[in-house]
């Protein structure tokens, strides 16, 4: 099974879209997959939008997929993790 990273829009979004990336977390967990879920990444005293991205892509480094939440398209973190995903050659799911 994979290691995958849920990449999708979090910011201007209701809760900040957490529920859709803890519903995709569930998903693929129940598939047998390892999940890393940046909902659940406690980010302890980061304050700013770029900490938080560099905490996500340090783990999602540790990951060879990723799966993508709609919405990602519109959003400025999630296509920046997609193009990085893309060069590092992993696997792409489309949620």
């Amino acid at each position: 099974m994979s290691k995958i990273y849920i990449c999708g829009p979090m910011t201007g979004l209701p809760e900040h879209n957490y529920p859709a990336f803890h519903a995709a977390a569930k998903t693929l967990r129940a598939q047998g997959h390892t999940v890393v879920n940046p909902a659940e990444i406690d980010h302890g005293d980061e304050k700013c939008w770029e900490d938080y991205l560099r905490r996500d892509i340090k783990d999602m480094m540790d990951c060879d997929t990723i799966a993508v939440l709609p919405g990602a398209d519109n959003s400025k973190g999630a296509t920046f993790e997609r193009m990085i995903a893309a060069t590092l050659k992993f696997d792409v799911i489309y949620l």
